[in-house]
């Protein structure tokens, strides 16, 4: 998939959350929304990353990045379409990260790695504000972590963690 058919499916995503919570919102102005211009510079580095004599260019946008919108995300770390950062200020992702699609993330999450490890992450999440995530964990599809959760096992399908440590709960 090309670049700006990522970006398109990123945002795409975002106008349906909004219209889902019944907040629905104008291409135009999808753009000056919180976390936008984040997900935007991620892909760009992202792409530039892939391309060896593009690197430099990479860290450029990551620099930007966390000036203008106080992120952190790894140039190597991998998403699949659907990412959204719905507010970007505080979030921080290692680079080696791997993400499916459709996966959303609030204010203050930390994605990282232990010991050399970083997490996996499935398809359709939703990660609350001030979640970590961290080391060699697998997280499944379908899952909603809470706010401020602490995961540091693997989460199955279908369920939400709550706590520190996080501990699933059956979605029902």
């Amino acid at each position: 998939m090309k670049l700006f058919d990522i970006i398109k499916t990123d945002l795409d995503y975002k106008k349906k959350i909004f219209a889902d919570d019944g907040a629905p919102v104008s291409t135009l102005r999808l753009f000056v929304i919180d976390g936008t211009g984040a997900n935007i510079l991620f892909r760009l580095s992202h792409a530039c990353a892939a391309t060896k004599w593009l690197k430099p260019v990479a860290l450029i946008f990551q620099t930007v990045n966390r000036w203008f919108n106080g992120c952190v995300i790894g140039v190597n770390a991998s998403f699949d379409q659907g990412l959204v950062l719905m507010h970007p200020v505080g979030v921080v992702i290692n680079s080696k990260v791997r993400g499916g699609k459709n996966i959303v993330i609030e204010s203050g999450v930390v994605i990282g790695d232990e010991k050399g490890q970083s997490p996996v992450l499935g398809n359709n999440l939703f990660i609350g504000a001030g979640a970590k995530i961290i080391g060699n964990v697998t997280i499944g599809d379908n899952v909603k972590i809470g706010a401020n959760a602490v995961v540091v096992k693997d989460l199955p399908d279908n369920c939400t963690a709550l706590g520190i440590p996080a501990k699933p709960r059956e979605i029902s």
